[in-house]
Protein backbone atom coordinates (compact mmCIF):
# COMPACT_ATOMS: atom_id res chain seq x y z
CA UNK A 1 0.00 0.00 0.00
CA UNK A 2 1.30 3.81 -0.53
CA UNK A 3 2.04 6.22 1.83
CA UNK A 4 -1.26 7.11 3.25
CA UNK A 5 -1.76 10.89 1.99
CA UNK A 6 -3.75 11.42 5.33
CA UNK A 7 -2.60 9.39 9.08
CA UNK A 8 -3.84 10.82 12.13
CA UNK A 9 -2.59 8.44 15.79
CA UNK A 10 -4.77 9.86 18.58
CA UNK A 11 -5.22 12.98 17.39
CA UNK A 12 -7.28 14.71 20.35
CA UNK A 13 -8.17 17.79 21.47
CA UNK A 14 -9.72 19.58 24.65
CA UNK A 15 -10.27 22.99 24.34
CA UNK A 16 -9.85 25.56 27.31
CA UNK A 17 -11.56 24.78 30.64
CA UNK A 18 -13.63 22.32 28.25
CA UNK A 19 -14.93 19.87 30.45
CA UNK A 20 -14.71 16.86 27.96
CA UNK A 21 -13.12 16.20 24.72
CA UNK A 22 -14.21 17.63 21.55
CA UNK A 23 -11.84 14.97 19.50
CA UNK A 24 -10.44 12.01 21.40
CA UNK A 25 -7.85 9.57 20.04
CA UNK A 26 -8.97 9.94 16.16
CA UNK A 27 -6.97 7.56 14.62
CA UNK A 28 -7.31 7.32 10.75
CA UNK A 29 -5.65 6.83 7.63
CA UNK A 30 -6.88 7.86 4.12
CA UNK A 31 -5.16 6.67 1.06
CA UNK A 32 -4.13 8.51 -2.65
CA UNK A 33 -7.02 8.41 -4.96
CA UNK A 34 -9.56 7.60 -1.81
CA UNK A 35 -12.67 9.56 -1.04
CA UNK A 36 -13.22 9.11 3.11
CA UNK A 37 -16.40 10.40 3.94
CA UNK A 38 -16.42 11.91 7.71
CA UNK A 39 -20.29 11.96 9.05
CA UNK A 40 -21.17 12.81 12.39
CA UNK A 41 -24.47 14.70 13.98
CA UNK A 42 -24.18 18.81 15.02
CA UNK A 43 -21.53 19.05 17.68
CA UNK A 44 -19.75 15.45 17.23
CA UNK A 45 -16.15 16.77 16.42
CA UNK A 46 -16.25 17.05 12.40
CA UNK A 47 -15.07 20.80 12.18
CA UNK A 48 -13.11 20.05 15.21
CA UNK A 49 -10.57 17.62 13.58
CA UNK A 50 -10.91 19.85 10.31
CA UNK A 51 -9.49 22.69 11.92
CA UNK A 52 -7.10 20.73 13.62
CA UNK A 53 -5.73 19.13 10.34
CA UNK A 54 -5.51 22.21 8.70
CA UNK A 55 -3.78 23.64 11.61
CA UNK A 56 -5.94 26.29 12.66
CA UNK A 57 -5.84 25.26 15.92
CA UNK A 58 -3.31 23.13 17.35
CA UNK A 59 -3.99 19.12 18.61
CA UNK A 60 -3.85 19.05 22.54
CA UNK A 61 -2.19 15.53 22.25
CA UNK A 62 -1.54 12.96 19.06
CA UNK A 63 -0.06 13.35 16.19
CA UNK A 64 -1.30 14.07 12.26
CA UNK A 65 0.82 14.31 8.90
CA UNK A 66 -0.50 14.81 5.80
CA UNK A 67 1.76 14.07 2.44
CA UNK A 68 3.81 12.16 5.48
CA UNK A 69 4.35 16.06 6.38
CA UNK A 70 3.11 17.12 10.20
CA UNK A 71 0.62 18.98 10.18
CA UNK A 72 1.73 21.38 13.01
CA UNK A 73 5.58 22.11 11.92
CA UNK A 74 4.88 22.21 8.11
CA UNK A 75 1.62 23.59 7.92
CA UNK A 76 3.21 26.11 5.92
CA UNK A 77 4.91 24.10 2.84
CA UNK A 78 1.45 21.61 3.06
CA UNK A 79 -0.58 24.67 1.81
CA UNK A 80 0.20 24.25 -1.63
CA UNK A 81 -0.98 20.96 -1.43
CA UNK A 82 -4.11 21.03 -0.13
CA UNK A 83 -7.49 22.45 -1.39
CA UNK A 84 -9.83 23.38 1.52
CA UNK A 85 -13.34 24.44 1.29
CA UNK A 86 -15.34 25.07 4.30
CA UNK A 87 -18.51 24.57 6.06
CA UNK A 88 -19.30 28.25 6.86
CA UNK A 89 -17.77 29.66 3.12
CA UNK A 90 -17.65 33.23 3.40
CA UNK A 91 -16.50 36.02 1.11
CA UNK A 92 -15.73 39.80 1.09
CA UNK A 93 -18.86 40.92 0.03
CA UNK A 94 -17.62 43.61 -2.35
CA UNK A 95 -14.62 41.37 -3.83
CA UNK A 96 -15.90 40.05 -7.36
CA UNK A 97 -15.48 36.13 -8.18
CA UNK A 98 -12.54 37.21 -10.34
CA UNK A 99 -10.72 39.07 -7.75
CA UNK A 100 -11.09 36.61 -5.57
CA UNK A 101 -9.98 33.96 -7.50
CA UNK A 102 -7.13 35.88 -8.63
CA UNK A 103 -6.49 36.36 -4.85
CA UNK A 104 -6.33 32.73 -4.17
CA UNK A 105 -4.18 31.94 -7.29
CA UNK A 106 -1.29 34.49 -5.46
CA UNK A 107 -1.51 31.93 -2.56
CA UNK A 108 -1.77 28.26 -4.06
CA UNK A 109 -0.02 28.64 -7.66
CA UNK A 110 -2.13 26.66 -10.26
CA UNK A 111 0.07 24.26 -12.01
CA UNK A 112 -1.80 24.53 -14.88
CA UNK A 113 -3.45 27.85 -16.40
CA UNK A 114 -6.17 26.57 -18.06
CA UNK A 115 -7.29 24.58 -15.35
CA UNK A 116 -9.01 27.17 -13.02
CA UNK A 117 -11.26 28.60 -16.76
CA UNK A 118 -12.30 24.94 -16.77
CA UNK A 119 -13.75 24.95 -13.46
CA UNK A 120 -15.22 28.56 -14.24
CA UNK A 121 -16.96 26.96 -16.99
CA UNK A 122 -17.97 23.31 -15.60
CA UNK A 123 -19.26 25.55 -12.53
CA UNK A 124 -20.87 28.23 -14.91
CA UNK A 125 -19.54 30.86 -12.21
CA UNK A 126 -20.19 34.43 -12.18
CA UNK A 127 -16.96 35.89 -11.91
CA UNK A 128 -18.19 39.69 -12.61
CA UNK A 129 -20.61 40.47 -9.72
CA UNK A 130 -19.69 41.06 -6.30
CA UNK A 131 -19.65 38.22 -4.13
CA UNK A 132 -22.66 40.26 -2.07
CA UNK A 133 -25.06 40.16 -5.04
CA UNK A 134 -24.81 36.58 -5.87
CA UNK A 135 -26.87 33.46 -3.96
CA UNK A 136 -25.33 30.86 -1.97
CA UNK A 137 -25.12 28.30 -4.72
CA UNK A 138 -23.10 30.85 -6.81
CA UNK A 139 -20.37 31.34 -3.52
CA UNK A 140 -20.35 28.36 -2.94
CA UNK A 141 -19.12 27.76 -6.75
CA UNK A 142 -16.46 29.64 -6.07
CA UNK A 143 -15.60 28.16 -3.18
CA UNK A 144 -15.30 25.15 -4.95
CA UNK A 145 -13.26 26.68 -7.65
CA UNK A 146 -10.19 27.90 -5.58
CA UNK A 147 -10.51 24.43 -3.70
CA UNK A 148 -9.71 22.37 -6.59
CA UNK A 149 -7.74 25.14 -9.02
CA UNK A 150 -4.50 24.44 -8.04
CA UNK A 151 -4.93 20.72 -8.67
CA UNK A 152 -3.57 19.35 -4.71
CA UNK A 153 -3.05 15.95 -3.88
CA UNK A 154 -5.20 16.33 -0.65
CA UNK A 155 -8.99 17.91 -0.84
CA UNK A 156 -10.32 18.77 2.77
CA UNK A 157 -14.23 19.38 1.78
CA UNK A 158 -16.74 20.61 4.56
CA UNK A 159 -20.53 20.00 3.14
CA UNK A 160 -19.11 20.84 -0.29
CA UNK A 161 -22.51 20.45 -2.32
CA UNK A 162 -24.20 22.76 -0.30
CA UNK A 163 -26.47 25.98 -2.11
CA UNK A 164 -26.01 23.51 -5.29
CA UNK A 165 -28.39 22.84 -7.55
CA UNK A 166 -28.83 19.35 -9.01
CA UNK A 167 -27.22 20.39 -12.14
CA UNK A 168 -23.98 21.52 -10.35
CA UNK A 169 -24.01 18.87 -7.99
CA UNK A 170 -23.64 16.52 -10.62
CA UNK A 171 -20.77 18.77 -11.85
CA UNK A 172 -19.17 18.11 -8.44
CA UNK A 173 -19.55 14.43 -8.31
CA UNK A 174 -17.36 14.67 -11.65
CA UNK A 175 -15.30 16.91 -10.43
CA UNK A 176 -14.19 14.23 -7.84
CA UNK A 177 -14.02 11.32 -9.48
CA UNK A 178 -11.56 13.01 -11.83
CA UNK A 179 -9.57 14.22 -8.60
CA UNK A 180 -9.91 10.71 -7.44
CA UNK A 181 -8.52 8.94 -11.22
CA UNK A 182 -5.78 11.63 -10.95
CA UNK A 183 -4.85 10.42 -7.40
CA UNK A 184 -5.70 13.31 -5.27
CA UNK A 185 -7.29 11.87 -1.47
CA UNK A 186 -10.77 13.70 -0.85
CA UNK A 187 -11.45 14.03 2.73
CA UNK A 188 -15.19 15.10 3.01
CA UNK A 189 -17.56 16.07 5.88
CA UNK A 190 -21.26 15.43 4.37
CA UNK A 191 -24.78 15.12 5.86
CA UNK A 192 -26.26 14.10 3.19
CA UNK A 193 -26.55 10.13 3.15
CA UNK A 194 -27.00 10.07 -0.89
CA UNK A 195 -24.38 12.05 -1.79
CA UNK A 196 -22.36 10.21 0.49
CA UNK A 197 -22.88 6.63 -1.08
CA UNK A 198 -22.01 8.38 -4.28
CA UNK A 199 -18.68 9.91 -4.14
CA UNK A 200 -17.04 7.67 -1.10
CA UNK A 201 -14.95 4.44 -0.99
CA UNK A 202 -15.16 4.47 2.79
CA UNK A 203 -16.78 6.33 5.54
CA UNK A 204 -16.09 7.44 9.19
CA UNK A 205 -18.47 8.26 12.18
CA UNK A 206 -17.89 10.82 14.39
CA UNK A 207 -20.07 11.05 17.90
CA UNK A 208 -19.11 12.82 21.10
CA UNK A 209 -15.46 13.69 19.54
CA UNK A 210 -14.50 9.90 18.94
CA UNK A 211 -14.96 7.31 15.87
CA UNK A 212 -17.48 4.89 16.83
CA UNK A 213 -17.18 2.94 13.39
CA UNK A 214 -15.31 3.24 10.29
CA UNK A 215 -16.73 1.01 6.49
CA UNK A 216 -16.34 0.76 3.15
CA UNK A 217 -19.29 1.90 1.60
CA UNK A 218 -19.23 -1.70 -0.20
CA UNK A 219 -19.50 -3.48 3.15
CA UNK A 220 -22.25 -0.99 4.41
CA UNK A 221 -24.16 -2.54 1.36
CA UNK A 222 -23.76 -5.92 2.24
CA UNK A 223 -24.89 -5.91 5.85
CA UNK A 224 -27.69 -3.48 5.62
CA UNK A 225 -30.68 -4.66 6.26
CA UNK A 226 -33.22 -5.89 3.80
CA UNK A 227 -37.02 -5.24 4.18
CA UNK A 228 -39.82 -7.59 3.36
CA UNK A 229 -43.58 -6.93 3.14
CA UNK A 230 -45.01 -10.42 2.98
CA UNK A 231 -49.01 -10.59 2.46
CA UNK A 232 -49.90 -13.99 3.62
CA UNK A 233 -53.75 -16.01 2.59
CA UNK A 234 -54.31 -16.51 5.92
CA UNK A 235 -53.66 -14.89 9.22
CA UNK A 236 -50.10 -13.46 9.03
CA UNK A 237 -47.84 -16.04 11.42
CA UNK A 238 -45.96 -13.06 13.38
CA UNK A 239 -44.90 -14.91 16.48
CA UNK A 240 -43.22 -17.28 14.27
CA UNK A 241 -41.55 -14.61 12.02
CA UNK A 242 -40.39 -12.79 15.62
CA UNK A 243 -38.29 -15.68 16.31
CA UNK A 244 -36.22 -15.86 13.20
CA UNK A 245 -32.79 -14.33 14.48
CA UNK A 246 -31.57 -10.45 13.29
CA UNK A 247 -35.41 -9.76 11.93
CA UNK A 248 -37.36 -7.49 13.16
CA UNK A 249 -41.25 -6.46 12.87
CA UNK A 250 -42.00 -3.03 11.53
CA UNK A 251 -45.24 -3.63 11.13
CA UNK A 252 -48.13 -6.01 10.67
CA UNK A 253 -51.73 -6.59 10.09
CA UNK A 254 -54.20 -9.63 9.89
CA UNK A 255 -52.42 -10.59 6.93
CA UNK A 256 -49.57 -8.45 5.94
CA UNK A 257 -45.95 -8.13 7.70
CA UNK A 258 -43.64 -5.52 6.69
CA UNK A 259 -40.20 -7.24 8.38
CA UNK A 260 -36.21 -6.09 8.07
CA UNK A 261 -33.61 -8.91 7.82
CA UNK A 262 -29.86 -8.27 8.12
CA UNK A 263 -27.66 -11.34 6.87
CA UNK A 264 -28.91 -14.88 5.77
CA UNK A 265 -32.51 -14.53 4.25
CA UNK A 266 -32.78 -18.74 4.85
CA UNK A 267 -34.22 -18.80 8.27
CA UNK A 268 -37.40 -16.42 6.56
CA UNK A 269 -37.87 -18.38 3.73
CA UNK A 270 -38.16 -21.64 6.08
CA UNK A 271 -41.16 -20.05 7.42
CA UNK A 272 -42.24 -19.18 4.45
CA UNK A 273 -42.51 -22.14 3.09
CA UNK A 274 -45.13 -23.47 5.57
CA UNK A 275 -47.35 -20.88 5.16
CA UNK A 276 -49.35 -19.87 1.93
CA UNK A 277 -47.96 -16.45 0.38
CA UNK A 278 -50.16 -14.41 -1.66
CA UNK A 279 -47.14 -11.78 -2.12
CA UNK A 280 -43.54 -10.72 -1.13
CA UNK A 281 -42.21 -7.51 -1.85
CA UNK A 282 -38.33 -7.04 -1.39
CA UNK A 283 -37.49 -3.03 -0.71
CA UNK A 284 -34.30 -1.59 -1.27
CA UNK A 285 -31.83 -2.13 1.31
CA UNK A 286 -31.63 1.24 3.61
CA UNK A 287 -28.31 1.98 4.35
CA UNK A 288 -29.50 5.36 5.99
CA UNK A 289 -30.69 3.24 8.85
CA UNK A 290 -27.56 1.51 8.60
CA UNK A 291 -25.72 5.60 9.01
CA UNK A 292 -28.44 6.44 11.85
CA UNK A 293 -27.57 3.46 13.73
CA UNK A 294 -23.78 5.39 14.27
CA UNK A 295 -25.68 8.53 15.13
CA UNK A 296 -28.03 7.41 18.02
CA UNK A 297 -27.62 6.66 21.66
CA UNK A 298 -24.19 6.73 23.48
CA UNK A 299 -21.31 5.00 22.92
CA UNK A 300 -20.89 1.60 24.54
Amino acid sequence: MSQAAIKTKKLSKRYDHAPSYALKDLSIEVQPGEVYGFLGPNGAGKSTTIRTLLNFIQPTSGTARILDLDIVRASVKLRGNVGYLSGEFKLYEGLTGQQFLDYMGQLQSPKSQNQRQKLVERFEAELHKPAGDLSKGNRQKLGLIQAFMHEPAVLILDEPTSGLDPLMQEAFFQLVRESKENGAALFISSHNFSEVLRMCDRVGFIRSGELVGEETISDLQDKAAHSFVITFAKTAPVSELEQIKQATIVSHDDHTVRLRLEGDLTPLFRVLASHKVQRLDQETANLEEEFLQFYEGDKK
